[in-house]
């Protein structure tokens, strides 16, 4: 019994630092590979933005293909007037211009983008931003692309955290055994 409190005295910080890093490490990577994800939205709703402002009609800053968002990976862009209508969409969902919640729209005109990630079902995840555009109307340029391969990388990564800390504390815990 005395050896196994020795052992666990020298193991516990050990273990406790593991934890923390092993965490750490998931938490930055995780970040890193969501955040990552917003990069073509940030471009595609700002140059959107742009040229409608530049008096373009809001067709003109839409990808050429049509996206079936609980399909496809590629990006797509709404645009939305003011009061977050449906003026020209190069997504769908299940055949439809799919809608945004109206707060959204509110967050971005106030501080000039939002990025956010959207979950129109359970099953459809995009990240998405959203740029308030002003010209002949006020509106909103929102890109977005799927989630679906970032989540999966993200378990990925989750897993080999778990295993690295799992497999640390069985080791160190085995050596503190031994060295007591």
């Amino acid at each position: 019994m005395r050896h196994l409190k020795q052992t666990f005295k020298i193991w516990f910080p050990i273990a406790i630092g593991t934890t923390l890093i092993c965490s750490l490490v998931f938490s930055a990577v995780q970040q890193d590979l969501r955040q990552s994800a917003n990069d073509p939205q940030i471009q595609l709703a700002e140059d959107g933005a742009y040229k409608i402002e530049k008096g373009f009609p809001p067709s003109h800053v839409l990808p050429s293909d049509q996206v079936e968002i609980s399909r496809s990976l590629a990006p797509y862009v709404i645009v939305f007037d003011s009061k977050g209508n449906y003026l020209a969409s190069s997504a769908t969902l299940d055949g439809k211009p799919p809608t945004l919640p109206v707060g959204v729209f509110g967050h971005a005109k106030e501080n000039g983008q939002h990025r956010v990630t959207w979950q129109p079902r359970p099953d459809v995840r995009s990240a998405v931003v959203i740029v308030p555009f002003k010209g002949s109307g006020d509106g909103f340029v929102v890109a977005g692309k799927s989630l679906r391969e970032v989540e999966d990388r993200v378990d990925k990564i989750k897993f080999m955290a778990l295993f690295v800390w799992v497999t640390t504390l069985i080791v160190t815990f085995a050596a503190a055994l031994l060295m007591v």
